[in-house]
């Protein structure tokens, strides 16, 4: 799958309490949560973003707790995905669980920069920002969790194929 967007970058230890304040944490209805993604990071995010729009960021992205409403609000944004030098590895599971794709790749995170438009290859690992052509490496998404992508998540997924 070929995901495409534009660049919103941000910086390190971005914690889940920065991609969805604790204040807003009485709903887990994706709609409303979308309206709070990043405010206290960028408070124009929820005005600007864009359905394929990518998130960049530095090293431990989705530190903090182990809330699921994070990569909720973040699909719900309409973000395609999210590349960072590096994630929790909760917030990392969850995403997948919640059929947010995300990539690690340091030299990514490092050089795109915020409006780039930036294709990323899920299925060979591949990042390219379109402006230079210059590409970077991450790890593919193994073939299960595609499906997970796919059917939109974990409970999705096992509505649709039963149990694993």
């Amino acid at each position: 799958m070929i995901l495409r967007g534009r660049a919103f970058v941000f910086g390190n230890d971005i914690d889940t309490d920065a991609i969805i304040p604790a204040r807003y944490l009485n709903t887990s209805d994706p709609e409303e949560l979308k309206q709070y993604c990043m405010v206290d990071v960028d408070p124009s995010f929820p005005f600007r973003v864009k359905r394929g729009d990518i998130i960049i960021a530095g090293k431990n992205f989705g530190c903090g707790s182990s809330r699921e409403h994070a990569p909720i609000a973040i699909k719900a944004s309409g973000v395609c995905c999210v590349i960072a030098g590096s994630f929790a590895r909760i917030f990392f599971r969850n995403s997948f669980n919640m059929g947010l794709p995300v990539f690690e790749s340091a030299e990514a995170a490092s050089s795109i920069k915020e409006g780039d438009m930036v294709e990323v290859d899920t299925d060979r690992g591949i990042i390219r920002e379109i402006t230079t052509g210059k590409e970077f490496k991450a790890r593919p998404i193994p073939p299960f969790m595609q499906e997970l992508i796919a059917d939109g998540g974990l409970m999705e997924h096992i509505k649709k194929h039963g149990s694993m």
